[in-house]
């Protein structure tokens, strides 16, 4: 007549330990969390940094240079000022106007995931912490010019022997130095997986 009791006593401290280790968790990532706010916030000023400096950039060119101007910096590459409607070279520059907002629409999203991604991110992963900030103030600097010029100011001309790349700013250059970073982040992460193994 005892047994059941005593495993009423025991179902009931097994269900109080679930609660409390649970508790345990969601407290230790609630403060993990906020330990990293307290520090990656150093990161928007990074993004800022950059957002800056493309716009300024930009503003510049378009105070200095008419379309198509061009100036020779160094052999193989020359500053010149081009407007891109379109994505990344140019991709449907020539759609008709809607996708001024298509893509405004994702550098938006894309921008208010990393936000959070940067803000949730452990202090450790810096070099990811460094890649997705290089990533959001692009963004951001292109999503500005999506809204209010309806597109892109390009300007960098790198070429070679009549090939030219897509001209290209710096927004797309901290993009690509974003994404680089993800890669070699993946990569080293990949490998210190296999070393514990």
């Amino acid at each position: 007549g005892q047994t059941r009791p005593r495993l009423l006593i025991i179902l009931s401290l097994q269900k109080n330990m679930y609660k409390n280790v649970k508790r345990n968790i969601m407290d230790g990532a609630a403060a993990d969390i906020e330990a990293a706010a307290g520090q990656n916030w150093r990161w928007y000023l990074l993004a800022l940094a950059i957002l800056l400096l493309d716009q300024l950039s930009k503003h510049w060119m378009q105070a200095h240079f008419f379309e198509y101007e061009r100036l020779t910096v160094l052999p193989m590459f020359d500053l010149t000022l081009v407007y891109n409607t379109g994505a990344a070279w140019s991709f449907l520059s020539d759609a008709g106007g809607w996708q001024r907002w298509l893509f405004a629409t994702i550098s938006f999203v894309v921008s208010a995931v990393l936000v959070v991604w940067i803000y949730r991110l452990p202090v450790s992963q810096k070099l990811l912490a460094c890649s997705l900030t290089c990533i959001l103030g692009g963004a951001v600097g292109n999503l500005v010019d999506r809204v209010l010029l309806g597109k892109v100011v390009d300007f960098f001309s790198v070429y070679y022997s009549g090939w030219y790349f897509p001209a290209f700013n710096v927004a797309d250059s901290a993009i690509t130095i974003g994404a680089v970073l993800m890669l070699v982040d993946i990569f080293s992460s990949g490998q210190r997986e296999l070393q514990h193994d």
